[in-house]
């Protein structure tokens, strides 16, 4: 056990690291990611088929409080520092990489269905595709056998309850938030509420993590520490020095009916109260990453993300990296952003913690990869559940502004249950 800092506690030892390609004449090669994960310490982060998945523990660290980020970073700095490693592939996401998983708060969890810890954990085995290439990494292993695992079962008498408030409760809540931004003490919160899942028998992540990747393929699908789900929101993403964030805020329920969803699609794109809580979200980030970025590019005008389950705006902002930031500190200076906590964002924050009435956990909190260039990517912890044993909290948060509809918003945050709830097969 090596000290992290005050922040928490670290497995390491010098990691030998090895990537090579999969050849097309392998049946990896051709196999979908998702259905290569073992029950044992899967992991992923995938998108359209592309992406990363890995199994088993090389080494973690586990950091917590205001200085969590900053801890894990520097354990991953010294992590690849000691790491002898052999990639004949050269693309981000080869060689020596870990996945991640943080927590929304700097402060303790104030419940027992809460994840008080930030990990990151180098896996013993990935399996990464980019386009037409496959690749094997095997970290601190001499080898490792590839091959379609066996399909996962689904869960057993799934039951949902509400989480730590009912839906009138939490219309409550943001009646009350609504009455304060229109007392001119914010221009805008995020409010978000659990339900909880329960099946008669242990869940194997597996289950919703393939249905997830089958429903939302252009969502990305996540798995790290029992945290998973899909997100459609990327925090940031650092590729050879290019930064990009996509945000994501005003959102409206689709029908199911193409014509109407396309006249749902306009509504949104001409909303006022839309644009405004999607201004704030966007401008949270362009100021954030500013600093860390020579140039810049922000769109005036959001465009309308289609999910099958929900519409939303957004906008995507790119720049390009000043200095040697690592995605992972990136992420760390964008988080919170007006997306997920408010504007102003001290403010919002302080009000969360005084009336959402739940530990958010890592919902909302960056999760994804990196590997030991820097490169990677950071998502939003958004469409997620958090999996203990046979129970799954689901989580969902809305935009309020001045003039939010107590009613309308808990129908959207219905809406953003749906995909882990019906992953799960409720």
């Amino acid at each position: 056990m090596n000290d992290a800092g005050d922040g928490g506690s670290a497995t390491r030892s010098a990691l030998d690291v090895r990537t090579v390609l999969v050849p097309a004449s392998d049946p990896a090669a051709s196999a979908a990611l998702i259905d290569l994960l073992p029950a044992d310490a899967p992991l992923s982060w995938l998108r359209r088929g592309e992406g990363l998945v890995g199994w088993g523990v090389a080494a973690t660290v586990r950091t917590s409080g205001p200085t969590r980020f900053s801890d894990a970073a520097k354990w991953w700095t010294e992590t690849v520092a000691a790491a002898t490693v052999e990639d004949s592939v050269d693309e981000p996401g080869t060689g020596l990489v870990c996945f991640g998983t943080f927590t929304f708060s700097d402060e303790p969890p104030a419940d027992d269905f809460a994840d008080g810890d930030s990990v990151l954990v180098v896996p013993q085995v990935v399996v990464g595709r980019r386009g037409d290439l496959t690749w094997l990494t095997t970290i601190g292993v001499a080898d490792a056998h590839v091959e379609v695992a066996d399909a996962p079962a689904p869960p057993v008498d799934l039951t949902f309850a509400d989480g730590a408030l009912s839906g009138d409760e939490w219309m409550e809540v943001v009646a009350d938030a609504v009455s304060r931004i229109e007392a001119g003490d914010l221009e805008k919160i995020v409010l978000a509420r659990d339900l909880v899942a329960t099946a008669a028998a242990p869940i194997d992540i597996r289950w919703p993590l393939r249905r997830l990747a089958a429903a939302y393929p252009t969502c990305w699908t996540f798995h790290v520490d029992g945290l998973f789900g899909a997100t459609p929101e990327m925090l940031v993403r650092r590729e050879r020095g290019l930064v990009t964030s996509r945000v994501l805020a005003g959102t409206i329920r689709r029908t199911g009916d193409d014509e109407r969803d396309l006249a749902l699609a306009a509504m949104l794109a001409h909303s006022s109260k839309d644009l405004e809580e999607h201004e704030y979200a966007v401008r949270s980030v362009a100021e954030a990453l500013e600093p860390y970025c020579s140039s810049m590019n922000v769109p005036e005008t959001p465009f309308v993300l289609h999910l099958p389950n929900v519409l939303h705006l957004a906008t995507d902002v790119a720049g390009v990296a000043r200095d040697g930031e690592s995605a992972l500190e990136l992420a760390a200076a964008l988080h919170p952003s007006a997306a997920v906590g408010g504007t102003p964002t001290p403010v919002a924050r302080a009000l969360i913690t005084e009336i959402e009435g739940m530990d958010r956990g890592r919902y909302a909190a960056p999760v994804g990869w990196m590997d030991a260039t820097g490169d990677g990517e950071w998502g939003i912890a958004l469409r997620s559940g958090v999996l203990h044993d046979n129970q799954v909290r689901l989580f969902a948060g809305c935009g309020i502004v001045g003039g939010s509809d107590p009613e309308a918003e808990l129908a959207e945050s219905q809406a953003k249950f749906v995909p882990v709830r019906e992953a799960l097969g409720g």
